[in-house]
């Protein structure tokens, strides 16, 4: 029998290293706590990797069979993103989404996780520390506000408009350089556009009927997979550039997310022409 991994649990440990490791070094990061990683933009800091190093410490505690997929931890060690698509069961964490916003001293990051069993992602968790709660969905429940104090909201995406009055999030800085100024061209035909540079807060904006699209190309686990159930619990529609559904192993092919199928087809027809 596979073991199972209580969300709550999960949820509350998200928000522990949070409140221990990342909020005390937010706008007090010293000159060696923030690194580049494969560019500029692309951003490690001491919150992360101390955050990341709490959270896989207690999830081996309280889950000892469960892969453990961290950003910082793939980042050290590549194999260990092979882990995901074969594992009977795996945590999946972004210990800091939005480290530039972070290291920039903006409010604007979160703490993601997910959960996969058999390649099938089974919960997601977004904690804002900011705000102090979570969205969180577990497949067949809906998506989620809980507050600390046990208060509870079900949320819901945005109805359908049509396409001149939708707003939302595009990230298009990893889209190839030839088609990129094509897309950027094509946004004009959208009422609004814009980019947090930090998924867990654009998917909790989709999931609370905040916007009406998100787009992403690169598709790292640890950005998408628990904002992606999150979204459909919502209501939302979620694939891939080609229409097939987005799965735990992959890690291309674009991911288009609308407030139903048929806003998704209008979008990925007039705007994503990837």
């Amino acid at each position: 029998m596979v073991p199972t991994i209580d969300v709550t649990t999960l949820a509350d440990l998200l928000r522990r290293a949070a409140k221990a490791e990342i909020l005390p070094r937010f706008r007090r990061l010293g000159s060696n706590d923030v690194r580049a990683k494969s560019e500029a933009t692309d951003l490690v800091t001491e919150a992360d990797l101390q955050a990341e190093r709490m959270i896989k410490a207690e999830v081996a505690q309280l889950w000892p069979t469960a892969a453990f997929i961290g950003e910082e931890s793939v980042a050290a060690d590549p194999a260990l993103l092979g882990m995901l698509e074969g594992a009977d069961l795996a945590v999946v964490v972004d210990p800091v989404d939005g480290t530039f916003n972070f290291a920039s001293g903006i409010p604007a990051f979160g703490v993601m996780a997910s959960i996969v069993a058999k390649g099938e992602t089974i919960a997601g968790i977004i904690y804002d520390p900011m705000g102090d709660d979570w969205v969180i969905a577990e497949k067949g429940g809906g998506t989620w506000l809980r507050r600390p104090d046990g208060d509870a909201e079900r949320l819901s995406v945005a109805r359908p408009v049509e396409l001149g009055q939708m707003v939302g999030m595009a990230s298009t800085g990893f889209l190839p350089l030839n088609k990129r100024a094509e897309i950027l061209a094509n946004l004009a035909k959208v009422r609004f556009l814009s980019n947090y540079r930090c998924a867990a807060h654009e998917y909790r904006s989709f999931a609370g009927g905040h916007v009406h699209y998100l787009m992403y190309n690169k598709l790292m686990p640890w950005d998408h997979l628990g904002g992606t159930l999150i979204s459909q619990e919502a209501g939302g529609y979620a694939a891939r550039f080609d229409g097939s559904a987005y799965l735990p192993h992959h890690l291309d092919g674009g991911l288009l997310i609308a407030p139903d199928k048929e806003s998704w087809e209008l979008l990925r027809r007039e705007v994503f022409t990837v």
